[in-house]
């Protein structure tokens, strides 16, 4: 069991964090509730406003939140008030400490960056901020072409939709590409091979 916090702050792209939290949750589903333990965590545990106003309660806050062994930053325009936000950027590092996976999607990356994480690897994010992750991670590979880019412990994927395959590629990282395809088929999800390879 891998407890999995989904960091989410006012503006984040919707679906930058649903579509990992369905994929991790229900790959739980479908194996007795014995694989991830997914919850969210925000500033505050206060309800906060995704973008386009989708309000979402958050199960913790950073003060109380479990230390994840799986950490996923979404993207949004909001990362750019994250990016800035040193309570925040101190959290992320102390969880990305303790984490067996750190996980970004879209401009998610940013915030990473910004952490200082990114230093030395390989990374993508959603294809309108490729420029800005260039010039604010100096030090990082950034290859636009890629869907998502798997750093050993460290993985990030593109925009919004890139999301949900490099969630189901950790799942069948973790737990075996047989687990990731009956997640997917439940989803109805079309996931090939070659999206992960």
């Amino acid at each position: 069991m891998r407890d999995t916090a989904i960091l989410i702050f006012d503006d984040a792209e919707v679906l930058d964090f649903c579509d990992p939290f369905e994929v991790f949750s229900v790959t739980n589903e479908l194996n007795n509730y014995e694989l991830f333990n997914v919850y969210t965590v925000a500033d505050r545990k206060r309800a906060i406003r995704a973008k386009n106003g989708l309000k979402v309660q958050p199960e913790y806050g950073f003060r109380s939140s479990p230390a994840p062994d799986i950490l996923l930053i979404p993207g949004g325009s909001g990362t750019r008030k994250v990016m800035h936000d040193g309570r925040a950027l101190s959290w992320i590092k102390t969880a990305a400490a303790g984490a067996e996976l750190l996980l970004t999607v879209c401009t998610g990356s940013l915030v990473l960056a910004q952490t200082g994480l990114l230093d030395g690897l390989k990374a993508t994010t959603h294809h309108e901020v490729i420029p800005l992750l260039k010039e604010t991670a100096p030090d990082t590979e950034v290859l636009p072409e890629k869907r998502f880019i798997d750093n050993g412990s460290v993985i990030v994927s593109a925009g919004i939709s890139a999301g949900i395959d490099m969630s189901l590629y950790v799942v069948a990282r973790l737990h075996g590409e047989e687990v990731a395809k009956r997640t997917a088929r439940y989803m109805e999800y079309s996931w090939e091979n070659e999206k992960w390879d």
